[in-house]
C-alpha cells in the first residue's frame, strides 16, 4: 500500500534524525560537563570578581554562575541549530540529486518530477524540516531559556504543522503540505515487465 510505504519511509528518515539528535545530545552533555571541570577562563574571571567584590561574595559567585548558565544554553542552542541545518541539507541534497531520501529509496518511492529542481527541492526540504524538527527545536530552546508559556504555544504550533503536513497523505491525492508547497508528488517506482519474445523454430 502506498500509504503504508510513505509511513515506513518517514520512519526510516526520522530514525536518522533521532540518531543524529542523540549524538548531538551526548556531545552537548560533554560540552556542558566540561564547563564545570575545565573552564580556566571562567574560573579566573570568577576569582578576579571575588577579589574585586569588596566582600560581596554572593554577587561575584552569581556572575560566575550566570556565565556558566549562558554558555550551557548557548551549547544547547548550537546543538539544535546544527540538527535543523543537517536535516534540511539531508532532505535537500537527497531530493535534488536522487529525487528521494534514504527512507523513500528503501520503500520504493520517489519524488516527481525526478529529481526535482533545486528550488523545488529546497522548498520541500524546508517544509519537511520545519514540520519534523525545526519548530520543535525552537520550542525546546525557548523552554531552556525559561520562556515556558511561549514554549508551550510553539509546541502547539509544531504539532499542528506536523499534522497539517502528514494527514493529507491519507487523502486520495496523497500530497502532503510539503508536496503542495514544492509542486511535487510521491509515487511508487514501477517495475518493468519483461517483454515476451516469440519462439523461433529452427529446422
Amino acid at each position: 500500500m502506498p500509504k503504508l510505504r510513505r509511513v515506513l519511509a518517514w520512519l526510516v528518515d526520522f530514525a536518522l534524525v533521532v540518531a543524529l539528535a542523540s549524538a548531538l545530545a551526548v556531545l552537548t552533555f560533554h560540552r556542558v560537563s566540561a564547563l564545570v571541570t575545565d573552564v580556566p577562563e571562567l574560573a579566573t574571571r570568577g576569582g578576579f570578581d571575588l577579589l574585586t567584590s569588596r566582600g560581596d561574595v554572593l554577587d561575584a559567585s552569581q556572575d560566575l554562575g550566570l556565565s556558566l548558565w549562558s554558555k550551557s544554553v548557548l551549547y544547547v542552542e548550537q546543538a539544535f541549530g546544527l540538527l535543523v541545518l543537517t536535516v534540511f541539507l539531508y532532505q535537500w541534497a537527497c531530493l535534488a540529486l536522487a529525487g528521494r531520501t534514504l527512507g523513500k529509496a528503501l520503500t520504493g518511492l520517489k519524488v516527481t518530477p525526478n529529481p526535482p529542481r533545486r528550488v523545488r527541492a529546497a522548498r520541500r526540504a524546508a517544509v519537511t524540516t520545519a514540520a519534523d524538527v525545526a519548530v520543535y527545536a525552537v520550542a525546546c530552546v525557548l523552554l531552556v531559556e525559561g520562556q515556558v508559556v511561549l514554549s508551550v504555544l510553539v509546541w502547539a504550533v509544531a504539532v499542528a504543522l506536523f499534522l497539517l503536513n502528514a494527514l493529507p497523505v491519507l487523502s486520495p491525492g496523497r500530497r502532503s503540505l510539503a508536496d503542495r508547497v514544492a509542486g511535487t508528488a510521491v509515487t511508487g517506482i514501477g517495475l518493468s515487465r519483461p517483454v515476451a519474445t516469440p519462439l523461433v523454430r529452427t529446422s
